[in-house]
């Protein structure tokens, strides 16, 4: 069978493959990037859903508006207002089949064979998959623990003129890392003074553990003139209420929206509008705050613990940023004292000891840094992430 040439660009994810190794028995897995189902509010979620059936059952049962559930929009567009972002009417939004659909959306509409795209170094496998399969150049800019280095990312946009710029500023995926104040304003006006797109990834924003990061980018574009109209905000649920709902959402400049939702009626005429009524009528309800501040705590917790235990089990043989939010360590093999340097060598080594991880290497696409790997906390209680650590120790 032939196949398109596009699938000559991109392969398996690496993290699926992992999970292939999972079903052993006794496995503590720090591999995904879920959240904990033990935390999903089913009491609010099944009397959001029997309120939409009670409701609007025709509506909700329905096909429905390519651009979204207009209940829904109006919800998403409050819920912004109350993260900083005044202005978003609910026309300046469309609902995504998860934000990972606007990632697709935006290769739809963006991406021609050869367009150089400038994303993080590392950054989300699936944006990586994502924007290779429409024939991107990819073009990868440095992180510290204070997000992107901005002085770098400037002489790359001089240098390339990419079509647009992907970050994920606060807590990324897989860094953790969470961009600063000063960094994002100064992203903000290199994309005026360069007139290039920025595309914000913000699934994990509200998952901090004390004090509130930064404002988005989108909330911050107000403040410098210009900006607004650079600028694609992608958000989501499923870090938050639920993955299987499957409801994200786009904010962008008006004809790019249009484009996209065109595009999105290819794709899958519009996402679930049974799913779309329940979180309508559940961020109606007022129960999301609630929710936030619970799992805020368990995951402080268990990031807290994951540290300590990194630093009592591990020592000098690893270096790393603790997490101020989000799912995730991003640690690096230091070698210390003849320890194993080798993510992915580590990787398999850990499985035998009944821990799993994803080696950071396939969250670059150019100079990928093998000794990098990924620790998810999320789905680990304490106890759990104590002996896991312990045991990713005795593979070291």
């Amino acid at each position: 069978m032939l196949f398109a040439d596009r699938l000559n660009n991109v392969e398996t994810s690496a993290i699926r493959e992992l999970f292939k190794l999972l079903g052993k028995p006794g496995i503590i897995s720090f591999a995904g990037g879920f959240p904990d189902s033990a935390l999903f509010d089913v009491d609010g979620i099944r009397a959001a859903s029997q309120q939409a059936l009670q409701d609007e059952p025709g509506a909700a049962l329905q096909y429905g508006a390519t651009e979204g559930y207009q209940p829904l929009r109006e919800q998403l567009a409050q819920f912004m207002a109350s993260k900083g972002a005044q202005d978003v009417a609910p026309g300046n939004l469309i609902v995504t089949t998860g934000s990972q659909q606007a990632l697709d959306l935006l290769g739809k509409t963006l991406i021609n064979p050869g367009d150089k795209v400038i994303v993080e170094g590392p950054t989300f496998l699936a944006t990586i998959q994502c924007f290779r399969l429409y024939g991107a150049e990819l073009i990868s800019a440095p992180i510290d623990g204070n997000g992107v280095k901005t002085d770098e990312l400037e002489k790359l946009i001089a240098e390339h003129q990419p079509k647009f710029v992907y970050l994920i500023p606060t807590f990324g995926n897989p860094s953790g890392a969470l961009l600063s104040l000063e960094r994002r304003k100064k992203v903000l006006e290199m994309a005026v003074k360069y007139q290039t797109l920025i595309v914000e990834d913000d699934p994990y924003g509200d998952l901090y553990f004390g004090e509130a990061p930064p404002p988005s980018l989108l909330a911050l574009s107000a403040s410098v003139p210009g900006s607004r109209e650079l600028l694609v905000h992608c958000g989501s649920l499923s870090k938050v209420l639920s993955p299987g709902l499957r409801v994200g959402w786009m904010i962008a400049p008006a004809d790019l929206l249009a484009n996209a939702t065109m595009c999105k009626q290819f794709s899958d005429a519009h996402t679930s509008t049974f799913a779309q009524a329940t979180a309508a009528q559940y961020l109606q309800a007022g129960r999301m705050p609630a929710t936030l501040n619970k799992v805020r705590a368990v995951y402080a917790e268990r990031a807290q613990a994951m540290g300590d235990a990194l630093r009592k089990e591990l020592g000098d043989a690893v270096e790393f940023v603790q997490p101020q939010g989000g799912l995730f360590f991003w640690v690096r093999l230091t070698g210390a004292g003849g320890k194993e340097s080798d993510g992915k060598l580590l990787a398999q080594r850990a499985i035998d000891q009944g821990v799993a991880f994803v080696p950071g290497a396939p969250f670059y696409c150019a100079q990928a840094d093998n000794a990098t790997l990924r620790l998810s906390f999320a789905t680990a209680d304490v106890e759990k992430i104590r002996e896991g650590v312990a045991r990713l120790a005795k593979a070291l």
